[in-house]
């Protein structure tokens, strides 16, 4: 069998694809389906959009002789999820005009917009491009949207690192000239092959490529999650490099044990001047060496795993030129928002919002979020920060203009008193558009949280941060394997219940009672939850709690997540 054929049919999709272009445009125009050609689902990912269908309309569709209610999910590319207060205002039209209407806000700091038909995929990608945004590698085999630390309290730092975390994202971007021919009617190539794509190649990577920046001691990017990340060291207030972290990820598949999320490994600092080489280096690595025959073992942290962490580092410190350091010390305290307003260095404020699950609409009988944004967009003269974990900032508020935003994101919903356990909650989109999902989780969440307050608040714990997260497949968009808590989607209602993440994001969980329904799980968690109220030391958090006392064992390598140390029994596993 030659190495050829071995390859992944996504490999040879790429191939064929002239540098991403494929037959996405005859596709467009082909009106006797709302799909777009097999192939085409796939290379359109790199342009920043997703093929679905409304999986809850299925089976009655399929009775009509009616094909899938297909439509399409955008997700633009906002490198540290900073956009302007007349860019909100335009995402906000096009979310009107051209979609299902809404927008939601991202794991990755970016919006996504959901409903999109396919004749509406090009006016919107061109009205996003006139407000000065795009969606290149917002998707595919790519780098893609760069996450940096909203950090507001510090915020003369962050414009630092923020300025390095958008360098990143403009560096490590698709050279091919196919987004702006085919949505933008830029003039096209003679001849593709004239092209060239230094860092990715004519097949670009094995799989996809996330990158994060983060400034200690808050962790709300979650570097550990991603697969290559740089954590900011700072002495006296001054910026002298980072720490470079890599072959994180949270994916994996059920009953598959050679799949397993990871913890990323420190390789060492390196200078603010050395990230954009040092990046590039890594992407090169993983490209001539990432796994292309199967999907599942194709991200970065089993190319390092299957390699040995110095051996990669060899090889990127060659492509660089750069010899890392050792590594400097840093801690995080945390992996979720600050919520409420703080304080700029500058005398401005910034105002944090919750918004659940990341989901912003207006809703015919309650919140009108939409409206609300807009108005403090007319009002505001600052920025929008979209946070990692789904929130929103409304950041460099003058002093003057303090309270009249806060009465308008109260007076629509965005200003609202929720519990410190549901502001501590996340969870991916799952069903009805998810083609990988196996269960609820955003519509399903919200509801179980409800649930788990009232223990919560019997046991004298309302004020306690414990970080609870629920995805609908273990692709692990919402990064559950981080949490202190996590509801992993195996089956309709049915979840694997996750434990011992340590609330900062430094800590894999572990997997506690397999395939269980609501009710096992309220009853699984109460007892956890009272023990843990009159046990606990002080400043403990519950995932600290539960691995100090042997519920679970600690996982700080993915090569031990599915393995039970000596002693250790769970009816889940």
């Amino acid at each position: 069998m030659n190495e050829d054929y071995q390859l992944t049919e996504v490999e040879h999709i790429k191939a064929r694809s002239r540098h991403l272009r494929g037959t996405i445009e005859e596709g467009l125009q082909d009106r006797s389906t709302g799909a777009l050609p097999a192939d085409d689902t796939q290379l359109s990912k790199f342009h920043g959009f997703y093929q679905q269908d409304d999986r809850d309309l299925r089976d009655e569709r399929r009775h009509q002789k009616l094909e899938p209610l297909y439509s399409f999910m955008l997700r633009a590319r906002v490198p540290g999820g900073v956009i302007s207060a007349a860019q909100w205002k335009a995402i906000d039209a096009i979310a009107r005009e051209l979609t299902g209407g809404g927008l939601r806000l991202t794991t990755r700091q970016t919006f996504q917009y959901h409903g999109i038909l396919k004749h509406n995929i090009k006016p919107l990608i061109q009205g996003i491009n006139q407000a000065m945004i795009d969606s290149i590698a917002a998707c595919g085999d790519v780098n893609r949207n760069v996450l940096c630390n909203t950090n507001p309290v510090e915020s003369a730092l962050h414009r630092q690192v923020y300025d390095d975390a958008v360098a990143l994202s403009k560096h490590l971007m698709p050279k091919t000239a196919a987004y702006h021919e085919i949505w933008l009617d830029q003039e096209k190539v003679a001849d593709y092959k004239e092209e060239q794509e230094p860092i990715y190649g004519d097949t670009y990577l094995p799989r996809k490529f996330k990158i994060a920046v983060a400034v200690p001691p808050h962790n709300d990017v979650d570097v550990n999650g991603n697969d290559l990340s740089f954590v900011a060291i700072v002495e006296d207030g001054t910026l002298i490099g980072y720490d470079v972290l890599a072959g994180g990820g949270m994916g994996n598949t059920h009953g598959e044990t050679s799949t397993y999320p990871q913890i990323a490994k420190n390789f060492g600092f390196v200078k603010p001047d050395q990230i954009r080489p040092v990046a590039e280096a890594f992407v090169t690595t993983q490209r001539d060496f990432g796994d292309r025959t199967d999907r599942k073992h194709a991200r970065l942290k089993y190319t390092i795993d299957r390699m040995g962490a110095e051996a990669f580092k060899k090889h990127v410190e060659e492509r660089s030129g750069i010899t890392f350091e050792p590594a400097k010390p840093y801690a995080f305290t945390m992996h979720s928002d600050r919520f409420g307003w703080t304080e700029n260095a500058d005398g401005s404020w910034n105002l944090t919002l919750f918004i659940e699950n990341g989901r912003i609409k207006d809703y015919p009988d309650g919140p009108q979020m939409l409206q609300g944004l807009l108005k403090i967009a007319d009002l505001h003269g600052g920025d929008f920060r979209m946070t990692a974990t789904q929130n929103l900032i409304v950041a460099q508020v003058d002093e003057s203009k303090k309270a009249e935003v806060e009465a308008l994101a109260k007076k629509h919903g965005l200003l609202r008193k929720v519990s410190v356990l549901r502001q501590n909650s996340m969870a991916c989109v799952a069903l009805p558009t998810c083609s990988l999902a196996m269960a609820e989780a955003e519509r399903y969440l919200p509801d179980l949280i409800g649930k788990l307050e009232q223990i919560v608040d019997k046991n004298g714990l309302s004020d306690q941060p414990i970080v609870v997260r629920m995805t609908g497949c273990p692709n692990g968009c919402a990064r559950p394997f981080l949490a202190e808590i996590a509801f992993v989607g195996k089956a309709p209602g049915k979840y694997n219940l996750m434990l011992g993440g340590d609330g900062k994001g430094t800590r894999l969980n572990k997997l506690y009672r397999e395939n269980i329904g609501e009710e096992e799980i309220l009853e699984t968690l109460e007892p956890l939850i009272e023990t843990y109220a009159k046990e606990r030391d002080k400043h403990e958090g519950f995932g600290d709690f539960l691995v100090r006392t042997g519920v679970v064992p600690a996982v700080y390598d993915g090569r031990d997540f599915h393995k039970n140390p000596e002693g250790f029994l769970s009816s889940g596993i």
